[in-house]
């Protein structure tokens, strides 16, 4: 199964979901993110999904490929932006949109962000929870 996030920036939201996605999912799937631009990988994002014991340091900002995607078996788009652009993909490609905030535009106070990150990664973490579920079912 070859499963791909795609956001706008590839900064934050696909990213917690490709860590999260590499460790809940089987391990036969490859899993990628990508955005409509690169933007580089979030600290705050790599910040709290170390909180809760996810390590996605290493992971990399890339720019969708749309050859790539012709050969994906599902994609999740976590943003409209991201599901606008979405190339036209075989019919046999499921699609998935989860619109979440973009944490990377909460402002405030240093915890008000954190907080922010926080509600999307753990609305991202039960989302992948539920899709390992429904593929072990």
């Amino acid at each position: 199964m070859k499963l791909d996030f795609l956001c706008t920036g590839n900064s934050c939201r696909s990213q917690m979901a490709e860590g999260f996605a590499k460790r809940l999912l089987p391990a036969d799937w490859q899993i990628h993110s990508a955005g409509i631009r690169a933007d580089g990988l979030n600290p705050v994002a790599v910040r709290v999904m170390a909180e809760i014991g996810f390590d996605i340091s290493d992971q990399t900002s890339t720019v969708l490929d749309p050859k790539a995607l012709q050969n994906s078996d599902l994609i999740v788009t976590l943003c409209g932006d991201a599901r606008d652009h979405c190339p036209v993909t075989p019919a046999r490609v499921q699609k998935q949109h989860w619109p979440l905030l973009d944490p990377a535009q909460a402002t405030g106070s240093e915890a008000e962000v954190l907080d922010a990150f926080r509600t999307v990664r753990d609305a991202i973490k039960a989302r992948v929870t539920e899709l390992a579920e429904s593929e072990v079912s």
